[in-house]
């Protein structure tokens, strides 16, 4: 489940969607099914990278319909773990906010309901407004750099990464590690990811431009990362 859209430029952020299919990637490596799920403003995105993966559009509409959507959902693939990488999270008000306090409710599915009914959830954040940081709701409201309207959607797991996108290519690296294989994210896999986000329309979630750069990080500086954590998997395996 990923996808946050940002409404001055109409359109979604790069950070979320490389990472889940980081993650999705990792895990049909490993003999796994993988559904993307998200709302009418990131399926086309998914579609376009995420091969011939299933891709749901989970319906913008009230909490009666998106918690009935949501065991729907639940019922027909009974997943094993769900996963939230990116994601904006409901607050307390019922409502979603990006960093800068803007009202995303009328731009953002409940997908939050998919892991308020699932026993193994995992959720990847930066910033405490994803699905996930609510496990953290507390700390967050008492940090002045974060948001003043937290998220309180919680997850079995949580997982904080400086970009969500860096936590999905770690998870992917965690995978390889456990497993025993290579599973992990290449150079030219997340670049081409990156770029092809950008060419159909994302932004930098910082800079809020149409380049290839990830919350004012570089796509070098993104690349290095998913460099270093290959590096990292394959010492290791070698050593095993």
């Amino acid at each position: 489940v990923t996808g946050f859209y940002e409404p001055v430029p109409e359109t979604i952020e790069t950070d979320g969607p490389p990472g889940a299919i980081a993650i999705g990637n990792a895990l049909k490596k490993l003999g796994r099914e993988v559904v993307y799920v998200s709302d009418r403003y990131t399926i086309g995105y998914l579609k376009a990278l995420g091969e011939s993966q299933d891709v749901i559009e989970y319906p913008i509409t009230d909490h009666d319909a998106s918690k009935e959507f949501a065991n729907e959902l639940l019922s027909t693939y009974n997943p094993g773990m769900v996963i939230a990488i990116e994601r904006c999270s409901l607050t307390a008000d019922g409502c979603y906010y990006n960093m800068s306090g803007q009202d995303l409710s009328n731009f953002t599915a409940k997908t939050d309901y998919l892991f308020m009914q699932h026993q193994n959830t995992i959720g990847i954040g930066d910033g405490g407004n994803e699905i996930g940081m609510g496990n953290l709701h507390d700390v967050i409201a008492t940090v002045p750099s974060l948001p003043t309207k937290p998220s309180v959607t919680r997850t079995s797991h949580l997982i904080i990464s400086s970009v969500s996108n860096w936590a999905g290519y770690g998870l992917a690296a965690a995978l390889s590690l456990v497993a025993g294989e290579d599973v992990t994210t290449t150079r030219a896999e997340a670049k081409a990811v990156i770029t092809d986000m950008t060419e159909l329309g994302a932004v930098d979630g910082e800079l809020l431009e149409p380049i290839p750069w990830v919350d004012g990080f570089s796509l070098e500086e993104n690349l290095e990362v998913v460099d270093r954590l290959s590096e990292f998997v394959n010492t290791t395996l070698d050593r095993a």
